[in-house]
């Protein structure tokens, strides 16, 4: 094998995906900033008990693993971002108010997320941390989608979910039944819609547990007075069990699908999807997820997860989002390089004088350097500094 070859789902990014990737960076942080959310930078790499801690099994299967020369401890770099953020949260910043938190920069995957997914995802996301009602969820979902909207996506679809409703069956089920349960395939179940298998997987559990686990699956749809069949959370709460966490999840659900924020949302379709449970195990509340056209997976993923903190000393409310910079980089339109100028190589002070004023109105100078005048330049020369007169000119560059 060549040595240069990289390994398997791992890839270079070259000059124009990557010049892509950077405006994007920039775009959605300087949005963070506008909304108060605050830069933070976790560590590439953490020992691995911190960096796994409240997480479970999901993240841990994703982690590469490797031992501390110095400290013989064994270390993972980090394949998400999340719960770093939470123990800077609770574990360093210390404060008690609300606290917004954003953060960008490389995760890394011992496996692919997807068939075609990266192993080396650029991760960037928002959080907020001390708020525990709807209010908080509602800001997140509106700040994902603007940052979607940020980035030219102009329809998204937005699912929502809640991580409370399988466990609230699930406790409804006696011990030493639920202790034989494959929990991990059934979400895997749930997730692909597979009511055969799951019904086989369910058959040893009490009939209103499996029947209102397999009613998950049917239960998605458009929500409020707009929606063409009967809402999905009336049929919801008819089907399901009247048990209180059952009817809290529902409720935490109603109370964002009927918020006035969707109005203003121009773009944004709204679903529920009782059975959308892909993403990280350590969420315990409301989740939602954006779609766009022609992906399959969701480009965005969020939720509440308040639980994780507590592995840092501080069980703080928490909710937040990320999202991939490469895939959102894959939708935008391909993009002409911007127009550029193209000076001479040149010991005229004079002309180091028209470069550097140029550069500092944002304009891109190429030097050509000697020999190579005539050569393609990385970037689009649309104009030349010519000497006229004693003085550098601008002028249009024959083409």
């Amino acid at each position: 094998m060549p040595r240069w070859l990289l390994p398997e789902s791992i890839a270079d990014v070259l000059p124009a995906e990557a010049r892509a990737i950077e405006e994007l960076r920039r775009r959605l942080l300087d949005l963070y900033r506008g909304y108060g959310y605050e830069l933070v930078m976790p560590p590439l790499i953490e020992h691995l008990d911190s960096l796994l801690s409240g997480s479970g099994s999901d993240l841990e299967h994703r982690t590469f693993k490797l031992v501390d020369q110095l400290s013989g401890r064994t270390l993972g770099l980090r394949p998400d971002m999340t719960t770093q953020v939470a123990r800077i949260d609770a574990h360093l910043l210390n404060r008690s108010g609300v606290v917004r938190l954003c953060y960008c920069g490389p995760v890394l995957h011992a496996r692919p997320a997807g068939l075609f997914a990266t192993r080396e995802p650029l991760q960037v996301g928002a959080e907020i941390y001390g708020h525990a009602g709807p209010e908080s969820d509602l800001e997140s979902v509106e700040l994902m989608a603007a940052s979607l909207q940020a980035c030219g996506v102009t329809r998204v679809r937005v699912d929502l979910c809640h991580a409370a409703l399988v466990p609230a069956l699930l406790a409804a089920i006696a011990p030493s039944v639920r202790a034989g349960l494959d929990e991990n395939e059934l979400y895997r179940l749930l997730q692909h819609k597979d009511r055969p298998a799951l019904a086989a997987l369910l058959a040893p559990i009490e009939a209103s547990v499996r029947e209102a686990l397999l009613a998950l699956t049917t239960l998605y749809g458009a929500v409020g007075s707009g929606a063409v069949a009967p809402d999905c959370l009336a049929r919801a709460r008819a089907q399901l069990p009247p048990l209180p966490a059952v009817r809290a999840a529902l409720d935490d659900l109603a109370r964002v699908a009927e918020s006035p924020l969707w109005q203003r949302m121009a773009g944004v379709e709204l679903s529920v999807d009782l059975a959308d449970l892909r993403g990280y195990r350590y969420h315990s509340g409301l989740t939602f997820a954006a779609y766009v056209d022609a992906r399959p997976d969701a480009i965005a993923r969020g939720g509440r997860y308040d639980d994780v903190g507590r592995a840092f000393g501080r069980a703080r409310p928490a909710t937040g989002f990320s999202l991939e910079l490469r895939e959102l980089a894959s939708l935008q339109a391909a993009q002409e390089p911007p127009g550029a100028v193209l000076a001479p190589w040149s010991d005229d002070p004079r002309l180091a004088q028209a470069v550097a004023e140029l550069r500092a109105a944002g304009e891109i100078v190429v030097r050509a350097l000697p020999g190579h005048e005539q050569e393609q330049q990385a970037f689009a020369c649309d104009r030349e500094l010519v000497s006229v007169g004693g003085r550098w000119m601008l002028r249009a560059l024959a083409l």
